[in-house]
């Protein structure tokens, strides 16, 4: 099986390098100088310094020469340039080749998922995703590490699942795609929040309620979009929820982070050299808590801030302000 990973960034140069313990692997990257350092010295000093890539890892920016060859095709582009990459690659892909998914997002202006992009771009392609708390940095420095591969169909997610498995990363087999696509898109909103607390100086006590009642947000939507209750339970929900909310190297609680010190959203979004899906996808989000009557109350503070100004402190505020009520009341 040729694996063909399409997004040099950090995420996709990981997956890139699991991928390569057990097939031959092509990463796409739109940097030249990003694919000859990966070709000539197992490296990809722009967003991994420091890292050893495997070896037989080879790199290219030539779509075509890439896609052609695939068994495999997977997607590491951000959520906003998804359909556009996957449609030039469609120009070249064989046919009933899976498409795998590594993006946590939504897209803006449909709101769809992923794999529902994929879909519509290129019916007839199996498609899932490869989701859960996975930091990027961690696995390559050799810590343990689990992840989900979601699809429908159990034999090529079996099959699937011995390609991105390593000694130290242990994939599983989930098949509600819509639930662990939800999880990883949902959660990275919570991040920005639980960011929020870091940044205004606020405890332990602080970041486990946004952790706690952002699973409940997160959970209550996902199931409403036809999610699984038990997979936000797991490493698609919770597990991608704790890692993204309370790692030094998450970028949407980077964001968050800066936010509660005071910046504004432009000016930590323009330092950045890589996308924090968050701060796209709390529009999103609340826009689809309110078709789906979910009440959302950390994902609306959280895109008041990124969206319209409003600051951290002000968001915590009204968070607070809200009627008392039962725990485990439906929408509460």
């Amino acid at each position: 099986m040729h694996v063909v990973i399409l997004g040099g960034g950090s995420w996709g140069t990981t997956v890139a390098h699991l991928a390569a313990h057990n097939a031959p692997t092509t990463l796409w990257c739109r940097d030249a100088e990003v694919a000859t350092a990966i070709t000539e010295r197992s490296e990809n000093p722009r967003y991994l310094g420091g890292y050893e890539l495997h070896p037989d890892l080879g790199a290219t920016t030539d779509l075509e020469h890439a896609v052609a060859g695939a068994d495999l095709l997977v997607m590491g582009t951000p959520s906003h340039v998804f359909r556009e990459t996957l449609t030039l690659a469609g120009e070249f892909l064989r046919p009933w080749v899976p498409i795998v998914s590594l993006t946590k997002g939504l897209e803006h202006d449909t709101k769809l998922r992923m794999t529902e992009v994929a879909n519509e771009v290129l019916p007839g392609h199996p498609a899932g995703a490869l989701t859960g708390p996975n930091l990027a940095k961690e696995i390559l420095a050799g810590d343990a590490a689990a992840s989900v591969i979601a699809m429908t169909d159990d034999v090529i997610a079996e099959r699937l699942q011995q390609v991105f498995t390593t000694p130290l990363f242990r994939v599983y087999v989930n098949n509600d795609v819509p639930g662990c696509e939800l999880g990883g898109a949902l959660k990275n909103v919570i991040a920005l929040a639980s960011g929020m607390a870091d940044g205004l100086g606020t405890g332990d006590n602080t970041r486990a309620a946004v952790i706690t009642r952002g699973l409940a947000e997160l959970s209550r939507l996902g199931v409403a979009m036809g999610g699984q209750p038990l997979t936000f339970a797991g490493l698609a929900g919770m597990g991608d929820l704790l890692a993204t909310c309370i790692s030094r190297q998450s970028r949407n609680r980077f964001v968050g982070e800066q936010l509660g010190l005071g910046r504004t959203i432009d000016e930590v979004i323009a330092e950045m050299d890589q996308v924090a899906e968050g701060v796209k996808t709390a529009r999103v989000v609340t826009e689809l808590a309110e078709h789906h009557g979910v009440d959302m109350p950390i994902a609306t503070e959280v895109h008041g801030v990124v969206a319209r100004g409003h600051t951290a402190r002000q968001a915590f505020a009204g968070l607070l302000s809200r009627r008392l009520s039962h725990e485990t009341a439906p929408g509460q």
